[in-house]
């Protein structure tokens, strides 16, 4: 698959060029001459489609196609980006250009450390390098919408409003590096999701459900879309019937699946390694010591099959791998990029990801998610005399530096004397990501990664990730509530 991989990269965004890799690979080295530890050419070629459904009429549709290169120099802490949308060899050599000059006009920098890296020769190809955009027709894309809306209206009665998006893209990626890299990767990825409204003698309510990963758009069986349907349905019909959140320190048993995204915000972001290395984790300096309770295992795992979050090589040419990042309750490392990798005297853990060629790489999150425990689930509901379950989440808002979060609960119930009664509204679960962990008390042998929706924001760019976690259960957690 690698060599296929650059083959076709090569075919896609060097040839119809006229761009030759000796020339490109001597015009790297250039920048070495100028106190340069390393510098590297970024290729990308990409087709995206979007289709979006609303009031059972696919409203609007969209398709481009970008390309382009992102010249990077690296030296000591520093880096200078430069990238342009064409390919010819004045543009990309007049980008690199520009790199040098920034790296020259900053004054020494090298360290002159031999950068580590993991070679791209044996990566394994982790999804099908098939187009999903070519594979299907346009009429089967309108098709697919429709069959959500329909079978979202045949759900219920109560269901007045349906809304649907489905998305594509194929991506290539060409990375060449001063030290002779040379890597390449074809992506695929589609994703669909729908939001329904539903409406009962005056109230309302509002779920959202969906997935996808790497792969092509026959994922999408009709069993597949009527557990989406079902998923979105039944969340918003319960809001129908919800009581207002208690308020107050209370436990709460986290779902498995989705409800990992509070792991990945809360506690994720916090072990990415330039947050380390600059000082501004609430981690930093503690390998080795005690961060979570005993059985908490939590790992950053890029190399899961067809999972959106996955990648066969990162955006550097690493390949994808798992990194064991807590370990029983004890922290034993971060996710690295090449840069973080150097500075702190490790090796890349393949998480080096950008948004696209005009955007430097950072250390970032693949699919990150909590092992298995040994507890049933419903053991753990059973041991709760009083509290929360949180079934699904909405997006939070988290302090890097402090841990502290906040996460609003969509789809939440009341936990009375070890059985789950009457669904809740305005659940918002408060605390410190760390201090969380340490209160974590029973953990399900249930674990699920997300459907494959999740999106990741850091420094201006979005990548997609996965995350999960088996159930929960956290002693101690402030809920924020209504009643």
């Amino acid at each position: 698959m690698t060599q296929h991989a650059i083959e076709h990269a090569q075919t896609r965004l060097l040839a119809p060029n006229g761009l030759e890799q000796s020339q490109l690979f001597g015009d790297l080295q250039r920048a070495l001459d100028v106190q340069a530890d390393y510098a590297d050419l970024y290729f990308q070629h990409a087709y995206a489609e979007s289709w979006n459904l609303e009031d059972s009429v696919v409203k609007r549709g969209s398709f481009g196609v970008t390309q382009g290169v992102g010249a990077r120099a690296v030296a000591g802490e520093r880096s200078a980006l430069a990238f342009s949308d064409d390919l010819s060899i004045a543009s990309v050599l007049r980008a690199s250009q520009i790199t040098r000059e920034v790296i020259k006009s900053s004054g020494p920098q090298r360290m002159a450390v031999p950068l580590p890296r993991r070679s791209a020769e044996h990566a394994t190809a982790l999804y099908v390098a098939d187009n999903p955009i070519q594979l299907a027709s346009a009429a089967e894309k309108v098709a697919l919408l429709s069959k959500v809306d329909e079978l979202a209206r045949a759900r219920d009665a109560r269901v007045k409003q349906v809304s649907a998006f489905l998305q594509g893209s194929y991506e290539t990626v060409l990375i060449l590096g001063s030290d002779g890299r040379l890597a390449a990767d074809v992506r695929p990825l589609v994703n669909l999701t729908l939001t329904v409204v539903v409406e009962s003698a005056g109230r309302r309510g509002t779920a959202r459900a969906g997935g996808g990963g790497r792969t092509v758009y026959d994922f999408y069986t009709e069993g597949r879309v009527q557990h989406y349907v079902n998923g979105a349905v039944d969340a918003a019909l319960l809001q129908l019937e919800a009581v207002d959140a208690p308020a107050g320190t209370m436990t709460v048993v986290c779902g498995s699946g989705w409800p990992g995204v509070l792991l990945h915000e809360a506690v994720g972001h916090g072990l990415e390694g330039d947050f380390n290395r600059k000082g501004s984790s609430v981690f930093g300096g503690r390998v080795g010591q005690r961060v979570a309770a005993q059985g908490v295992t939590i790992l950053d795992n890029g190399a899961l099959p067809g999972l959106r979050g996955s990648l066969s090589i990162d955006d550097e040419g690493n390949p994808g791998q798992s990194t064991t990042l807590i370990e029983d309750g004890i922290l034993t490392g971060f996710m690295h990029d090449d840069l973080s990798a150097r500075l702190l005297g490790v090796a890349p853990t393949g998480n080096g990801r950008r948004q696209s060629y005009a955007h430097e790489p950072l250390p970032r999150m693949t699919n990150t998610y909590m092992v298995n425990g040994e507890h049933e689930p419903e053991e753990i509901i059973r041991s709760v005399k009083r509290g929360i379950y949180a079934a699904n989440f909405s997006g939070g808002q988290v302090d890097i530096t402090s841990g502290r979060f906040t996460f609003a609960a969509t789809q939440a119930y009341l936990i009375e004397d070890g059985r789950i009664t009457a669904p809740v509204k305005g659940a918002t679960l408060i605390g410190n990501g760390p201090e969380s962990l340490k209160h974590v008390s029973m953990i399900g042998n249930d674990l699920a990664l997300d459907e494959g929706t999740a999106t990741c924001g850091k420094d201006g760019q979005s990548v997609p990730v996965g995350v999960g976690q088996p159930t929960l259960r956290i002693d101690n957690m402030t809920v924020g509530g209504s009643a």
